[in-house]
């Protein structure tokens, strides 16, 4: 399974990317928005997880255009700060709150999965 993680924060995208591989996704990151279209469309992801503030596009204009492409697509909302009462995160599968503890994403990651 491709999973495509998309954050603008360095050390979150290595902390997930190594965390999922010792899972036994194969991972690919993108930093920006621009980046993760691209990749979107050259890897054809199995899940994304996407940050919702980042600096050129953010992740819920991202979400909508992965929704437009692939509708039943899992998308996971990950970002530092609660955006629950945001009717606009809704259109994902699931909203996981940043953390260097990754349990709470890859139980997330491997129920989306299993559907």
């Amino acid at each position: 399974m491709k999973i495509l993680v998309v954050d603008d924060d360095p050390s979150i995208r290595l902390l997930y990317k190594e965390e999922l591989e010792d899972e036994g996704y194969d991972v690919v990151v993108a930093s920006s928005g621009e980046e993760a279209l691209r990749l979107f469309d050259e890897e054809n992801p199995d899940l994304v997880t996407l940050d919702i503030l980042m600096p050129d596009v953010d992740g819920i204009q991202l979400l909508r255009k992965m929704k437009e492409k692939k509708p039943r697509l899992p998308i996971i909302m990950s970002t530092a700060y609660d955006y629950r009462d945001d009717f606009a995160v809704w259109a994902s599968e699931a909203y996981v709150v940043k953390s260097s503890d990754t349990t709470e994403l890859k139980k997330t990651i491997k129920r989306l999965l299993q559907k």
